[in-house]
């Protein structure tokens, strides 16, 4: 059995003492969504809260296959149209009717939210939405795109009578919440909680649950306290210290899945001065990161196995490429770099830098499963091949905004990050065109690509890879291009995660690859 296989499972055994709420279920989450804003943040703790109260045309399975969700069908009327079928008899939480309108306004919305850390518009640009009649919507795209059903299913429909205009603060404040989705926004009280009803005339299948509280708990330790102690139902990123015991323990079941998030290295490729990368003794020195030979020696200084054994509980695979097999578009040529740090010494001294450098990573220390560790495991091997490297990290909440612009002129802020992407589509264009595509807001490419790493070639085959119709020419397309970049050192894959709930006495949660936690598939 593979590695990958050894961890794609379920360990869902219900066996517990204490009694599950019957109308509330209430659910301990390690992260925080930034927003209840649909469009405002393109970031796995927003869309999966976002899930709770709105939905989209096309829905995804645990396993992100697509499946109807607003649209009942769509279909390619030729290489650049495509027409979408709209369910009927479907109304929003104040009881108005969903119809095209709403559609058209939701994408022209999405990728236009002011101050948006990263920005929707990979899914939006380049398609043209066009209103039939109430129920069908065609969209035109100036070349063949066949990823249109992909792309369609990560975009939240609002209503146009109280969303499409509104600011993210109205949205925060409750007054512009309004979804179809299986529950309606109750209360958003930021660190505290958000509240959720069920929407009794939900047009699909109703939750069982009366209402929902999604807590964040950020301490893993206090985490798994309040599910043993009862003050919560569920929990999510069930810390990995914890997992081997809370396993063998009574009355606590455990569901565990591979993800599709990876957790990588963004470096600053674009500035000559980097802001904080230095001398050793301090001074200013031309940035070294924009050399592929100082980034190849910063990957091979990484031992992927060590963290993945030491620092993740070997909860988590090495990842060599952006998303694990078996998903679409990914390379079977490809698997994770392996540790060397003689030869990262090597390539430093080639490149000019046998003494070293310094640099701080910088990174979030409540998004990721042991994220602040893994930013002081990558500093301490970084500083045994002579790269000097501190740490720093922050809340989520604050991280995003100055890693997408919180330097000069709206640029990225920091020269050398931890962060991590999940697979939004399912694919491997989704991360391509995010992370590795150069930077172009016009076009949506590269709305997370923060280190600005560019390249033409890589560029010319994510574009190709786009408007390739045949399944098996973009599969291979995307895989070259995949090759391509990590070859480039365009970003540096760390490891995938797996994700881990737990939960009380009958309850029982099927793992989605996607690192969602949604409480209308929580059942009994």
């Amino acid at each position: 059995m593979s590695l990958l296989k050894s961890v794609s499972f379920l360990a869902c055994l219900l066996i517990t003492t204490s009694a599950v709420h019957a109308e509330t279920l209430r659910i301990g989450l390690p992260s925080e969504a930034t927003s209840v804003d649909p469009h405002f943040h393109n970031l796995n703790p927003n869309n999966q809260v976002a899930a709770h109260i709105y939905d989209s045309l096309i829905g995804q399975d645990e396993s992100q296959r697509l499946l109807p969700g607003l649209a009942t069908e769509w279909t390619a009327l030729d290489d650049t149209t495509w027409e979408f079928k709209l369910r009927e008899n479907v109304t929003f939480h104040d009881g108005s009717p969903f119809t095209a309108d709403d559609v058209l306004c939701s994408f022209e919305r999405a990728p236009n939210v002011p101050n948006s850390p990263s920005s929707f518009s990979l899914y939006t640009r380049g398609k043209t939405l066009t209103k039939i009649d109430d129920y069908t919507i065609r969209i035109t795209t100036e070349n063949p795109y066949p990823l249109m059903a992909n792309e369609v299913s990560t975009i939240f429909i609002v209503s146009k009578a109280s969303g499409c205009d509104a600011t993210t603060a109205e949205f925060n404040s409750g007054d512009a919440a309004i979804g179809t989705g299986p529950f309606e926004l109750s209360v958003y009280k930021p660190g505290e909680t958000i509240t959720l009803k069920r929407n009794d005339g939900y047009w699909g299948k109703a939750p069982i649950w009366e209402s929902v509280e999604l807590i964040p708990v950020k301490s893993a330790p206090s985490r798994v306290a309040a599910l043993l102690a009862g003050d919560v139902d569920m929990i999510a990123g069930v810390p990995t210290t914890d997992i081997e015991t809370i396993k063998g323990r009574d009355g606590i079941a455990l569901s565990q899945g591979l993800s599709n998030l990876v957790v990588y290295l963004h470096m600053d490729q674009f500035r000559d001065a980097s802001p904080f990368v230095k001398a050793k003794d301090g001074g200013a020195i031309t940035n070294p990161l924009k050399d592929r030979r100082v980034r190849l020696a910063i990957s091979k200084a990484i031992n992927r196995e060590a963290i993945v054994e030491r620092v993740m509980e070997g909860v988590a695979v090495p990842a060599g490429q952006l998303l694990p097999e078996g998903f679409f578009g990914v390379s079977s040529k490809l698997s994770p770099l392996e540790y060397d740090p003689e030869g990262a010494k090597a390539l430093l001294k080639e490149a000019g830098y046998g003494d070293g450098f310094a640099l701080t990573i910088h990174g979030p220390n409540d998004r990721y499963v042991n994220d602040a560790q893994i930013a002081e495991a990558i500093a301490q091997m970084l500083t045994r091949i002579g790269i000097e490297t501190e740490v720093e990290t922050m809340p989520r909440s604050i991280y995003f905004k100055r890693a997408s612009r919180g330097g000069e002129n709206d640029l990225p802020e920091f020269s050398f990050i931890l962060v991590g992407w999940g697979a939004d589509s399912g694919e491997a264009s989704n991360p391509l065109k995010a992370l590795v595509h150069s930077y172009d807001a016009d076009a949506g490419f590269g709305s997370s690509n923060r280190g600005r790493y560019a390249n033409p070639k890589a560029d010319a085959l994510i574009e190709k890879a786009l408007r390739t119709v045949d399944d098996g020419k973009r599969q291979d397309l995307l895989a070259q291009v995949t090759e391509l970049a990590m070859e480039d050192v365009a970003i540096i894959p760390l490891h995938y995660q797996v994700n881990t709930w737990a939960l009380r006495e009958g309850l029982n949660y099927t793992p989605r690859s996607d690192e969602h936690t949604r409480a209308a598939d929580v059942g009994k």
